[in-house]
């Protein structure tokens, strides 16, 4: 056991270290002026210069310190989104952007690395950018100020770009005050640990595995939580499909109260 862990904090050590390098990569390719943009699938799943980079950052580093990495003991498994948020950085919605290297053991998420590389970047020439919040199930989170939506109040946070008719009809019948459309699964996490919003509602197949691994240590580690539509658990083993086909809910606070109010169409439509 105490083997295991001392694995296990040694990988998070360096995986933050890494994860602060991966967002001054991320920062250098803006301002080279050449994003290298190629579209993957179709015109809405892009992926730049700075997702190639990224991954081919983490993936060496992580491999030359930890050299049996894709399972170590036979069950930890790390989970890296290089860039989550692509079609938002080039587009310019730079505070939407995050790095995101989760790592889990026999399927459960138990630590989770998010670095913002231009948190702060509103705030002036000087300002100093990016940010890293780390988490490890049972020790906490670090690096944000855990803040609340005022109580009774109904925010929803969802997808920008992947929108469709089980997203609207899921949202609306949380009869929200507000609802936030923004990119990226990390940056919907941290606006529930921010305060900024009260639930992430994501009714569709689309988001993966490398999207949600780590925002959901950060938020489970502040007493959130994170499954699928139907309420179940999301599983992170080696052999586990990539795809979250039954969609995303999380909140920070009253997880019940939206688990409830999921229609039974979108339950239907949305099969785990």
């Amino acid at each position: 056991m105490a083997s295991r862990h001392t694995v296990l904090m040694r990988l998070v050590a360096s995986a933050y270290s890494i994860a602060q390098k991966a967002g001054m990569i991320v920062r250098r390719v803006i301002a080279e002026g050449d994003l290298g943009i190629v579209e993957k699938t179709c015109a809405t799943d892009l992926q730049t210069k700075a997702d190639r980079l990224v991954q081919m950052s983490i993936c060496s580093s992580l491999a030359r310190k930890f050299p049996k990495l894709t399972i170590i003991g036979e069950e930890l498994v790390v989970w890296v989104d290089p860039l989550d948020g692509t079609k938002e950085y080039t587009e310019g919605l730079l505070d939407n952007v995050t790095v995101l290297i989760g790592i889990a053991y026999e399927g459960k998420a138990i630590a989770g690395i998010i670095n913002q590389p231009y948190y702060n970047y509103q705030a002036g020439p000087d300002a100093v950018l990016g940010r890293t919040i780390w988490g490890v199930l049972g020790l906490g989170a670090f690096g944000f100020q855990l803040r609340e939506v005022p109580v009774g109040k109904h925010i929803i946070t969802t997808t920008r770009s992947h929108s469709n008719k089980l997203v609207t009809d899921c949202v609306t019948a949380m009869n929200p005050d507000d609802v936030l459309r923004v990119g990226g699964a990390g940056n919907k996490i941290i606006q529930l640990i921010e305060g900024k919003a009260s639930a992430y509602v994501f009714a569709s197949p689309g988001c993966k595995k490398w999207d949600t691994c780590a925002p959901e240590v950060i938020l489970h580690a502040v007493g959130g939580k994170l499954t699928d539509i139907h309420g179940n658990a999301l599983q992170y083993n080696k052999e586990v499909k990539h795809m979250n086909s039954a969609g995303v809910l999380a909140t920070l606070r009253n997880y019940d109260y939206y688990a409830s109010r999921v229609p039974e169409s979108v339950k239907k439509a949305l099969v785990p």
